[in-house]
C-alpha cells in the first residue's frame, strides 16, 4: 500500500521572516496629548530630522514637531505650530526638504511651516505661506515625489488642488470629477498620475496637471466605508476597502483593464479604515488599520496571487495614527526595512521591522538604490509638462544629509535658494559672476579646441 503525502510548497521570499518590534519605553515620546478628532488620516509625518504628531489644542490647532533625538517625557509646555484657527487634520513632511511641513485643517486653509534646526523653542504661529482655496476643511496633503515645492491638497467641498507653493498659487483646480468626499489622493512614482478614490465608490486614476480622468473604476468596493488606495510597482494600484458585510478587503488593479481586480482578498470585520504605507525598494504593503492594534504586511509581486501575506505585527495597544519613516532615515547596519511611528492615546512608539540576517556587512539585496531627497524638476516646468523621475541615492554608508536648499520669503512669494548667507541680492550678484565666469571658460574651451584641430590638420 502506497502513501502518497501532498506537499506544500511556500513561496521562497526574503521577506517571509520580516518581524516587528517596538522600542524600549526610553526610545518612545511619552505624554503627549495626541488628537481626539474623528478624521482617517496618518495624524503623524516623520523624516530623518523631526517627528511631527497632531495634538489636542484647546482653541484652534495644533501640532507638534521633536528633533528625533529627543525621546523620554515631553513637558507640557513643549512649544507648538499653532497658527490654525481650526483642529489640524492632515501633516506632512516635505520629501526634499526636511524643515518644511505642510498642515491642513477645519479652518479651510493649507499652511506652509519651518522647522528650525534642534526644533521649537517658543510657538510657531506665522506660517512661510497660507494656501487659501478650499472652502470647506482641507483633509488630504500630498507633496510631488519630483517637483520642487508641488503640493497637492484635497478638501470636503470634493475639490483637489495643485499648488506652487512658491508663489503660494493654485496652478491647477479639479473640481468636476468627484461628486463626493474625497478619501484619498495620491501620486505614482514619477508624479505624472493620482490616483483618488471618493465616496461614491468609484476609484479614479487622474492626469494632474489637466484635471482629466485616465481610467475609472466603479464600485472598487461594495461596503460604503471608506477606501483607500495607492499606486504601487509598475504602475498597479492597491486599494482598501470593505464589502457589503462590512469584512476588510484589499485589492489589486491593473489600470489598463480595470474590469476585474487581479486579486481581491478579505482581511476580518474590524471597522478601522486600513491606511496602505507602500515600499517601492522591497514591493512590500504595510496596512495599518486605525483603531486596530496590528500592522499586516504583504509582498506584491508579478506572479498570482500578486498581493502575498507575510505576517503581521501585533501588541496590546490600539493605534490613534501612524507615521511612516522615509528610507533614508532606516539604520541600513540593522537590516531595518521600515520603520512605523505608532501614535497611542498619550504617546507616540516606534515600531522597527527588521530582516533577520546574522552577517554585520551590508545587505545590497535588501537596499537597491533609493529615492533621495533631491527634487529633479522644478515645480514652474512640471505645470508646463516637464516629468522628473526620482532621483536615487545609495544607503551603503548610511545617508549623509547634504545642505537642505533654504526656504526665503522675498516680496510674499517663496524663494528657494542653495546660498547659506548673504542676502537676495548679494545671492544673485553671486550668480551672475557665476555666469561670466562660465562664459569665459566656455570661450576658453572653444579657442582651445580650434588650435586642436589646427595642430591636427597639419599633421
Amino acid at each position: 500500500m502506497e502513501f502518497t503525502m501532498a506537499r506544500r510548497v511556500v513561496r521562497s521570499s526574503k521577506f517571509r521572516h520580516v518581524f516587528g518590534q517596538g522600542v524600549k519605553a526610553d526610545q518612545c515620546y511619552d505624554d503627549i496629548r495626541i488628537s481626539q478628532m474623528t478624521w482617517d488620516s496618518n495624524f503623524c509625518s516623520v523624516n530623518p530630522k523631526f517627528v511631527a504628531m497632531i495634538v489636542d489644542a484647546s482653541g484652534g490647532g495644533a501640532f507638534m514637531v521633536l528633533p528625533l533625538s529627543k525621546t523620554g517625557r515631553i513637558d507640557m509646555s513643549y512649544p507648538t505650530v499653532c497658527g490654525h484657527t481650526g483642529p489640524v487634520l492632515e501633516i506632512e513632511f516635505c520629501p526634499h526638504n526636511d524643515n518644511i511641513i505642510a498642515s491642513g485643517s477645519e479652518d479651510c486653509s493649507v499652511m506652509i511651516w519651518e522647522i528650525p534646526d534642534g526644533g521649537l523653542i517658543t510657538p510657531l504661529t506665522d506660517p512661510v505661506v497660507k494656501l487659501e482655496g478650499h472652502s470647506k476643511r482641507v483633509g488630504i496633503l500630498s507633496w510631488h515625489p519630483t517637483a520642487h515645492n508641488v503640493l497637492m491638497s484635497a478638501g470636503c467641498d470634493n475639490v483637489v488642488i495643485l499648488w506652487n507653493v512658491v508663489g503660494g498659487e493654485a496652478m491647477v483646480r479639479i473640481d468636476t470629477v468627484h461628486p463626493d468626499l474625497i478619501y484619498s489622493a495620491g501620486w505614482n512614482r514619477d508624479g505624472s498620475q493620482i490616483v483618488t478614490t471618493c465616496k461614491d465608490k468609484t476609484l479614479r486614476v487622474l492626469d494632474p496637471r489637466k484635471g482629466t480622468v485616465i481610467a475609472e473604476k466603479e464600485k472598487t468596493h461594495d461596503g460604503s466605508r471608506p477606501i483607500r488606495a495607492v499606486f504601487v510597482s509598475d504602475g498597479k494600484i492597491l486599494s482598501t476597502g470593505f464589502s457589503r458585510m462590512s469584512e476588510r478587503q484589499v485589492a489589486l488593479w491593473d489600470p489598463k483593464s480595470f474590469g476585474e481586480p487581479l486579486t481581491l482578498q478579505e482581511l476580518d470585520t474590524s471597522s478601522g479604515v486600513l491606511l496602505p504605507f507602500f515600499d517601492p525598494d522591497t514591493g512590500i504593503i504595510y496596512l495599518c488599520g486605525k483603531g486596530d492594534s496590528s500592522i499586516r504586511y504583504f509582498e506584491v509581486t508579478d506572479e498570482a496571487p500578486y498581493v502575498h501575506y507575510l505576517s503581521m505585527y501585533s501588541s496590546k495597544e490600539s493605534q490613534k495614527g501612524m507615521g511612516y519613516m522615509p528610507k533614508r532615515g532606516l539604520e541600513v547596519n540593522k537590516c531595518e526595512i521600515a520603520r512605523f511611528y505608532k501614535l497611542h492615546e498619550r504617546k507616540c512608539e516606534p515600531i522597527v521591522m527588521t530582516v533577520p540576517r546574522k552577517s554585520d556587512l551590508f545587505q545590497e539585496d535588501l537596499y537597491p538604490n533609493t529615492i533621495g531627497p533631491e527634487p529633479s524638476v522644478e515645480a514652474g516646468d512640471w505645470f508646463n509638462g516637464k516629468n522628473g523621475q526620482p532621483i536615487l541615492i545609495s544607503l551603503k554608508d548610511g545617508f549623509v544629509a547634504t545642505k537642505t536648499k533654504e526656504f526665503k520669503v522675498h516680496k510674499s512669494l517663496l524663494k528657494t535658494t542653495s546660498s547659506s548667507k548673504g542676502s537676495q541680492q548679494n545671492s544673485s550678484g553671486e550668480v551672475q559672476s557665476l555666469q561670466d565666469e562660465v562664459k569665459q571658460l566656455k570661450e576658453a574651451v572653444e579657442e582651445l579646441t580650434q588650435r586642436v584641430h589646427v595642430l591636427e590638420s597639419k599633421q
